[in-house]
């Protein structure tokens, strides 16, 4: 019986460690991509990456035939979405923009961007794990996205300043 055991736990840590290694690079991005931290210096990101990683270890021997990874990216995502709301709550307190390239971005944005562009949930899943109507996470997107293919020119004195500059 305890062979059986040793056994299957030897088979369990096998299985896990042949998802992490196909798995964890991609989280990590996406945990990066979340935290809007530098590639390089992550350590929110990592922190993330490794509670979803505990998560579904703990939840290994009841996937029963469902998608490790989607799993895992779930966890990372609601795991992200509980800690923006307990750092930033309703109000947004003022806190430093990140310096990532998703950083000028508000955490439900980057979430939902994330989620929707680099992850390909469906708008009725991301809707679903964030528990939002489907027409709030594609506003949401379309918001990121605009935000990001154009973001907002540098400040420009005014034209009044620059004329009266300009006579002697």
């Amino acid at each position: 019986m305890r062979e059986r055991h040793a056994s299957h736990h030897v088979h369990r840590a096998r299985e896990f460690e042949a998802f992490v290694a196909g798995a964890a690079g991609r989280l990590l991005h996406a945990a990066t991509l979340l935290t809007a931290e530098a590639p390089d210096v992550n350590p929110r990101a990592r922190r993330l990456l490794a509670l979803s990683l505990a998560h579904t270890y703990a939840c290994w021997d009841r996937l029963h035939g469902e998608d490790p990874y989607d799993r895992a990216r779930q966890y990372l995502a609601t795991r992200f979405a509980r800690e923006a709301w307990h750092r930033y709550g309703v109000l947004g307190r003022a806190r430093r923009p990140p310096a990532g390239p998703l950083g000028g971005l508000t955490p439900q944005e980057r979430l939902i961007l994330v989620l929707r562009l680099y992850e390909g949930v469906a708008e009725e899943q991301a809707a679903a794990l964030l528990g939002l109507p489907v027409e709030r996470v594609r506003t949401v997107c379309d918001r990121a996205t605009t935000a990001l293919l154009r973001p907002p020119a540098a400040r420009a004195r005014p034209v009044a300043a620059e004329a009266k500059a300009a006579t002697p």
